[in-house]
């Protein structure tokens, strides 16, 4: 497990899309963001995110076993689209700023002790999680072994 740091993250053009419901849509959700940005001949900027808006570990839970997660997912682009006659996905900036930062490595049902590692630094160092935490996944589970799966993992913070 990595150490925390603090890092400045610049906005971000992105294609994402947003619903309730459980976190095994996310598996659904990025595909077809992909597909939608493909057929429009987007230029892919950069790793797939997950924007989570439950914040502690409860909630997380509930909002999940409830089946009434707030999900959000995005590719980060260069340029713009044309979104015209699609609801389901936009184009939009991600916002930057200060962002408390650690990496998992192993499967994303393992990602709980860093979790648990980014809030005790959090809570230590006297800072406030101000916005949805993000998940960036740096390698394809369908492509590499469960136990090298690289996800960083970034906090917004006052």
């Amino acid at each position: 497990m990595s150490e925390v740091t603090v890092v400045e993250l610049s906005p971000q053009r992105v294609l994402g899309m947003r619903r309730k419901g459980a976190y095994r849509e996310i598996a659904i959700m990025l595909p077809r963001v992909f597909e939608f940005a493909f057929s429009k001949n987007v230029q892919i900027a950069g790793y797939p995110i997950f924007l989570c808006h439950e914040i502690t570990h409860e909630e997380v839970q509930k909002a999940d076993n409830d089946e009434n997660a707030d999900i959000e997912v995005a590719v980060p682009i260069s340029g713009s689209v044309e979104i015209a006659g699609n609801e389901e996905i936009r184009e939009y900036e991600l916002p930057g700023g200060k962002m408390a930062r650690i990496v998992h490595k192993g499967p994303y049902e393992e990602c709980s002790p860093t979790y648990e590692k980014l809030f005790s630094w959090i809570a230590e160092k006297g800072k406030r999680i101000i916005g949805p935490i993000r998940e960036i996944y740096f390698n394809d589970p369908r492509e590499v072994p469960p136990e090298e799966i690289l996800t960083e993992i970034y906090a917004p913070l006052d």
